[in-house]
């Protein structure tokens, strides 16, 4: 159509403005060139006097919707020669197009980083005749990510299933049930234990026996053996019995005691105990009664004195039956009495030897806590409840957890049978009848 234009308007003459197309030849003629009248818009027109100019050889009447052409493909040409050309050109694929339409802007190609593997045959197997349809599509499709399954990842699923990996043991809130009892004091309880493990190395004894002249473990064990039996006389509270052999064990740290004067040391300590933990505290009479009045009221009273100024009255410490109440409920003893018994057993059976008075009183409670599940064959023998509780994993308790054991082996034909025909009564299930756990289990590293 241009084409055809261009040459119809080629034979037309101008009727007027000679000059003007005169001056439009020479300005053709001084260019050298001529550009190729492909399209109505490459025809150079002139404007004289607000009348359109022809070029010489275009003979065409000039309508107002040509002359509007005209002036617009002018104006356009004009400002495409004085606009610069892009920084970066989008390369744009060859599609044939109407001539007498616009060409459309195509899409800008992605990235290649980004662009899918089969994007390009996507867009060289579309027609140009699908249209917008097909270009949308084909943008969602390299939009949409793939998800490929690595060979790293197969063999990485593949091996944790094989491992055979257990999820973490939950840890057991023991506190749960007791949200209505004041006496639980479940609010600031957790906070209570943590000053006990802070001040449980403060004012604890130490090895002894070298630094007294007279007593060795024997004595000491027969005179506890002793205490236990009042203790049980008296049916004083447990607190009672574990803060008297603290008493015993803190002052002949500090103090060498002559033989006779041994067992007068343990009635002061007794008495000292009941008067902090008891209620009704037994009287001094008593305690002379019980001791076949080897010493008078006297000798007992400036013996309690003796011992509160050596101590330095410092009786508030946290003792091994604190945490022995704590790990057993940790261990599920409030639903198992006999598993509460057990542990309380070997708690007096550690009283009773000297090895264990070093050992601090968490980890004698907690081996305590561990013997009592091996002899029962509790299982797991160690949980994720009792490791939080006690802050204490299974072989920081082989050590104490041998001692003890090996003092349940002993006891039915040893001389000292107080704790264990304690236990063995009704009362308290019949717990140290049970038979000692096996030296060659697993649990003892044996």
């Amino acid at each position: 159509m241009a084409t055809r234009n261009h040459h119809a308007a080629a034979a037309q003459q101008p009727a007027n403005g000679g000059a003007a197309v005169l001056a439009g030849r020479q300005k053709v003629a001084a260019a050298g060139r001529r550009r190729v009248l492909s399209d109505i818009g490459n025809v150079g027109i002139d404007v004289f006097d607000g009348k359109i100019q022809l070029p010489e050889g275009i003979n065409r009447p000039i309508t107002r919707s040509f002359g509007a052409q005209l002036l617009k493909n002018a104006a356009l040409a004009k400002k495409n020669a004085v606009a610069p050309p892009p920084a970066k050109p989008v390369p744009a694929p060859a599609v044939p197009k109407p001539a007498r339409k616009a060409p459309t802007k195509a899409a800008p190609r992605p990235a290649p980083e980004q662009a899918p593997k089969n994007a390009t045959s996507s867009n060289e197997n579309s027609k140009p005749s699908e249209g917008a349809a097909g270009s949308s599509s084909s943008v969602q499709k390299k939009s949409r990510k793939k998800v490929v399954c690595t060979l790293t990842t197969v063999l990485s699923a593949r091996s944790k299933n094989a491992s055979g990996l257990k999820q973490k043991e939950p840890i057991e809130d023991i506190d749960k049930l007791d949200g209505n009892n004041q006496l639980a004091m479940v609010e600031y309880v957790e906070d209570i234990y943590k000053f006990y493990k802070a001040s449980e190395h403060e004012s604890r004894p130490d090895d002894y026996m070298g630094s007294q002249p007279e007593i060795n473990p024997n004595m000491r064990a027969i005179l506890l053996d002793w205490l236990a039996e009042i203790h049980a006389k008296f049916e004083l509270m447990p607190e009672t019995l574990y803060l008297t052999i603290y008493i015993v064990d803190r002052y002949l740290s500090l103090q060498p005691v002559l033989k006779r004067k041994l067992q007068l040391v343990g009635i002061a300590a007794m008495l000292i105990a009941s008067k902090y933990e008891e209620i009704w505290a037994p009287e001094v009479g008593d305690f002379i009664s019980l001791s076949d009045n080897a010493y008078d009221r006297q000798q007992i009273l400036v013996m309690e004195k003796a011992i509160l100024n050596t101590i330095e009255w410092n009786l508030t410490l946290p003792t091994q039956y604190h945490f022995l109440v704590r790990f057993a409920k940790a261990a599920g003893s409030d639903s198992d009495k006999q598993l509460r018994h057990m542990i309380l057993f070997f708690g007096e059976l550690a009283l009773m030897d000297y090895r264990m008075v070093t050992i601090r009183p968490s980890i004698v409670a907690a081996s305590a806590v561990y013997a009592a599940r091996c002899t029962l064959k509790k299982s797991p023998l160690w949980t994720a409840t009792l490791k939080y509780h006690t802050g204490l994993n299974e072989q920081q308790l082989m050590e104490g957890a041998k001692i003890l054991i090996s003092s349940h082996a002993a006891a039915p034909e040893g001389k000292l049978k107080i704790i264990y025909e304690k236990y063995s009564s009704e009362e308290f299930g019949f717990v140290a009848r049970h038979s000692p756990c096996s030296w060659s289990r697993p649990c003892l590293g044996l």
